[in-house]
């Protein structure tokens, strides 16, 4: 890997942080089973165990290695990694609100739970002034900590984020400095009749979303097979031959071909965004099919973690529509049923039943509910102008603390070749999306 090129030489490309996202390439050989992992193999970092890392590997799955066994594959991914870690470092103090979020926030963790945290921070005065652009998160190197800039959270929560509202209303929510505090005392500004589109719809639109996975999974192994044992087979063949045996109705023989054939186009798709093909074609898909499939788990697929949580957005929205307010930790039966959806003892099937069977409770909420349509824009406004002015302040008083005299120095805006106009600050995280699950 070519660090020169971007002015990166001070990098060591064997130590810098690999964030969840970032695509490697592997220095050492690894023996799976029978199957052996050459070096150089291609992957996305997904997961992290102490000082080793799981990578999605392009056509094999996921597999651990330590970090001096991997290099960042892009050189844009290792500037950003190293903004990303020298922002968390130097910003960090200057956290003004934290929640400890998901499961453990809402009464269903179980002993393999992680703990996640959420919460705001606030830039330092000398950070807003000059040309550099500054971060508007922060992030822990494994993702279980993120941390947004009080501007950036204002404007999530004006937009009702299921994130950013849950982080401001759970019961472990706790200002670490007296503007966390006005956050919290503003809180309510943010809730509007919105959750219902945020929280409710949502959660529906991503059930159907899993409903289409599960059906992706109904015939996945079948297809795979067939086109290991007849490497021959075209694309029209394969949909051929599942078109006999598909439970979809269809008005004719054409159509069910038809569907077949899109059903196999949804497949290669699927597995090519999940870092199992290198591109999103059928060749690709052939291709995986032949090779050793023994190592890969597609239960992820299946998320009932993901379904678990969609449930219970649907259910907090049904609550805050209809009684004005909500308490996030969950009890009773739904806990009970939530828990079993979590451990995989309900079918996907089910949990939609019962997601599409909450609906028109959530339509009723929505009708009768005495939230305001619209959240208080003059509120929030007034709230940032006054956070705005109170870091200004305890610059221009030289404070002690990371808003004033004790702030880190501010990023000093540097050319780079490789940008159109001086280096930012803030660039978007390859390979990570933003989650609505809270974790």
């Amino acid at each position: 890997m070519e660090l020169r090129l971007r002015g990166l030489t001070h990098l060591d490309p064997l130590a810098v942080p690999l964030p969840h996202g970032t695509e490697v390439t592997t220095r050492v050989d690894r023996v799976l089973g029978e199957r052996r992992v050459p070096q150089g193999a291609i992957g996305r970092v997904v997961g992290s165990a102490g000082a080793e890392l799981d990578v999605m590997l392009v056509g094999v799955g996921v597999v651990r290695y330590r970090r001096d066994e991997l290099v960042p594959r892009k050189t844009g991914q290792v500037r950003h990694a190293e903004r990303r870690s020298a922002a968390w470092d130097a910003l960090l103090p200057a956290v003004v609100l934290e929640a400890v979020v998901g499961s453990r926030a809402w009464g269903l963790a179980n002993e393999g739970s992680d703990t996640d945290r959420r919460g705001v921070f606030a830039l330092p005065f000398p950070w807003t002034t000059g040309l550099a652009e500054p971060p508007r998160d922060l992030v822990s190197a494994d993702g279980s900590a993120s941390y947004w800039e009080v501007e950036k959270a204002i404007r999530q929560a004006l937009r009702a984020d299921p994130n950013t509202l849950e982080l401001l209303f759970v019961r472990t929510a706790e200002a670490r400095d007296e503007i966390g505090a006005w956050i919290l005392e503003a809180r309510d500004a943010f809730v509007s009749s919105a959750i219902y589109g945020s929280f409710g719809r949502y959660a529906l639109s991503q059930l159907k979303r899993l409903s289409q996975a599960h059906r992706l999974a109904e015939h996945r192994e079948r297809v795979l097979d067939w086109l290991a044992n007849d490497p021959a087979m075209s694309l029209d063949d394969v949909a051929r031959k599942l078109a006999t045996i598909s439970p979809r109705a269809a008005p004719t023989q054409v159509d069910r071909e038809f569907q077949a054939k899109e059903y196999i186009k949804q497949l290669y798709r699927s597995l090519h965004d999940q870092g199992l093909l290198p591109a999103r074609d059928f060749a690709s898909l052939a291709a995986f099919a032949r090779a050793d499939r023994t190592s890969l788990d597609f239960s992820r697929d299946l998320r009932p973690k993901n379904a678990y949580n969609l449930v219970r957005l649907i259910a907090t929205a049904i609550r805050w529509l209809r009684d004005g307010e909500v308490d996030l930790v969950v009890q009773g039966d739904l806990r009970e049923t939530l828990l079993a959806i979590k451990k995989g003892a309900w079918p996907l099937d089910r949990t939609i039943e019962l997601a599409e069977a909450m609906t028109p409770e959530l339509e009723a909420a929505r009708l009768a509910t005495r939230l305001p349509p619209h959240p208080d824009v003059p509120r929030a406004d007034v709230l940032l102008r006054r956070v705005r002015q109170e870091i200004a302040r305890r610059h221009l008083a030289a404070e002690p603390g990371p808003l004033g005299k004790d702030a880190p120095p501010a990023p000093v805006a540097t050319w780079d070749d490789g940008d159109a106009a001086p280096t930012p600050g803030n660039d978007p995280t390859p390979g990570n999306e933003e989650r609505k699950d809270g974790g």
